[in-house]
């Protein structure tokens, strides 16, 4: 326990750096229920008395296993690696004008989303989601509350989401997805007339404009029909993180790979909500040709 103590002392939390990364990849296993990163406190709330290492539980037998698993994982990323990109072969990565990137047909299919709401907050909506009929969706469901908690600092309440868990390689190596090849995101879904925000969260080469939410209103027309909904990524924009809307052509289009894309509801209305999602997939139009859908401005 000293000798782990002593390594996370070593390793420098600050930054992303890659030692950083591998090294809790290999001592994350070992450290059962510990928290490394302090966790949100709202004002006012008592800090924990304990610290995170009183409930440190070192097991040498999974630091071990989890070794083997992480060594084995990036065995089968370097064949990939070899094959080309993606594991395809460079013919079919240039030649391809489709490609699904999530389907749920599964209860595996849903654990790569997650899901949360102004509950985290002090909110009171509500957020679930489950396989839809014959298992052939997936049903995102529940109510909005736009009640605004009693806190004396929160302004607006009333929001729901889903977001895919952000892709992981071995030793917890960041991964993202490249859509470079495609210009458009195509979905099927079902809901129930609300509007919809789409997201792609980014992570660009450039550390000013990191984490840049882009974004994209999709109204769904309701009823019993599926319909299919195509997104150029013109249309997507630049929506918050910090950052006055500029309105430029959107970065991670061009020098950036998307990390997150995400379902967000707060259309300020109360009440139940439902959307039914077939798949997520991408596209290559080639009748689209264009660059940014909305009207750009010089800046001084």
């Amino acid at each position: 326990m000293a000798l782990t103590v002593m390594l996370l002392n070593g390793a420098s939390f600050h930054g992303r750096c890659c030692r950083h990364n591998v090294l809790l990849s290999l001592l994350g296993p070992l450290l059962n229920n510990s928290k490394l990163y302090s966790s949100y406190r709202r004002p006012g709330a008592e800090p924990e008395k304990k610290t995170s290492w009183q409930n440190a539980d070192f097991s040498f037998k999974k630091g071990i296993d989890h070794l083997k698993t992480q060594l084995s994982l990036l065995k089968k990323e370097t064949q990939d690696y070899l094959v080309g990109p993606g594991g395809h072969p460079l013919s079919q990565h240039l030649l391809e004008q489709t490609r699904v990137l999530w389907q749920f047909r599964s209860q595996e299919d849903l654990n790569k989303w997650v899901i949360s709401s102004d509950v985290e907050i002090g909110g009171k909506s509500e957020v679930y989601l489950k396989l839809g009929r014959n298992n052939q969706a997936a049903l995102l469901y529940g109510t909005l509350n736009t009640e605004v908690p009693r806190d004396g600092e929160t302004k607006y309440s009333g929001y729901c989401s889903m977001r895919s868990r952000p892709a992981v390689g071995s030793f917890n190596r960041k991964k993202y997805y490249d859509w470079s090849n495609f210009n458009s995101l195509y979905l099927r879904v079902r809901g129930d007339g609300r509007p919809w925000m789409v997201n792609i969260y980014t992570d660009p080469y450039f550390s000013h404009l990191k984490d840049d939410l882009y974004s994209y209103f999709m109204f769904t027309r309701g009823g019993p029909y599926w319909e299919e909904i195509k997104i150029p990524f013109s249309k997507f924009f630049l929506s918050s993180r910090g950052r006055v809307q500029d309105n430029q052509h959107p970065v991670w289009l061009d020098k950036a790979k998307s990390k997150t894309l995400g379902f967000t509801i707060g259309d300020k209305v109360n009440g139940q909500f439902q959307l039914e999602i077939d798949f997520i997939g991408l596209l290559n139009d080639r009748a689209h040709r264009e660059e940014f859908a909305y009207e750009a401005y010089d800046k001084n």
